[in-house]
């Protein structure tokens, strides 16, 4: 009888064991699936139409926005698209209903307010409102994006102007210049002024030299949101008339960051690599 007890309790200790193996290897077997980030991806969307609103003038309509799948902070998105209020679905099918909407509230518009003269256009015109989105870059995890846009409803010429952002898609926001430089904000206007020659904007004098300063129409160069940089310099970018005549079109004022220097952010200063 002893003999079977012993026998019964050394097969229930071997059953035990193979148990306890089978279950070791079965959880050494299951793989644990870590998250990967998901991918930075830009996509864009474009609408480009026309109609003629009469035998001498035809309306067009163009613009083209950057979509981004893989941003999903709404805040940034807000950011991003600050020149579009009227949407919350920055998906591609959100953005192409919204540049719809809008290219029809363009055609409305124009036919509404020229009833009354619309008749009296006797040669060939186009009349156009543009807007286009474009990515410059994505360096360390910067993006730089600019926006376009162009108009022409009569008159002695069309206007455009230009409006430079950078995100932060590390942190999930808008670059500021305090993210940037503590410089006060009249020293800044002194190197912008001091600079302003520095990049051809096509206007130069007798001589061939950069000329900017020539058509300048304000007495201090203000230091404004609209700016990106590079591994060089900051920039600040100007449309026509907002410090210079039409003739001069846009203007862009480089500083250094040598210029910039003591008063660099540590944290922007890093990760741009600047010496």
């Amino acid at each position: 009888m002893k003999n079977t007890i012993a026998v019964l309790a050394l097969s229930s200790f071997f059953i035990f064991s193979a148990c306890k193996k089978t279950e070791t290897t079965n959880t050494a077997d299951e793989k644990t699936e870590v998250p990967q980030p998901e991918k930075f991806t830009v996509d864009s969307v474009k609408v480009n139409d026309s109609i003629k609103l009469s035998d001498s003038l035809q309306l067009k309509y163009t613009s083209k926005m950057l979509i981004f799948p893989s941003i999903k902070d709404e805040k940034l998105l807000d950011s991003i698209y600050f020149v579009n209020k009227n949407t919350k679905d920055f998906s591609k099918n959100g953005i192409e209903a919204l540049l719809k909407k809008e290219k029809d509230e363009f055609y409305s518009s124009i036919k509404k307010n020229s009833e009354d003269f619309i008749s009296d256009i006797k040669y060939s015109q186009e009349w156009y409102t543009s807007s286009s989105m474009n990515l410059k870059s994505n360096v360390n995890d910067f993006m730089h994006i600019q926006y376009i846009w162009g108009s022409y409803e009569g008159g002695a010429h069309d206007n455009y102007g230009f409006n430079e952002r950078v995100f932060d898609l590390k942190n999930s926001k808008k670059v500021e210049l305090k993210d940037i430089t503590s410089m006060l904000k009249n020293k800044l206007e002194t190197l912008l002024m001091k600079n302003i020659n520095k990049i051809n904007s096509g206007t130069t004098d007798e001589n061939g030299k950069v000329n900017n300063s020539e058509m300048l129409l304000v007495d201090v160069i203000p230091a404004t949101n609209n700016f990106y940089f590079d591994d060089k310099n900051l920039y600040f970018h100007y449309s026509p008339y907002e410090i210079t005549a039409f003739a001069a079109g846009d203007i862009i004022i480089p500083i250094s960051w040598g210029e910039l220097s003591g008063t660099l952010s540590p944290e922007f200063k890093n990760r741009m690599k600047i010496k």
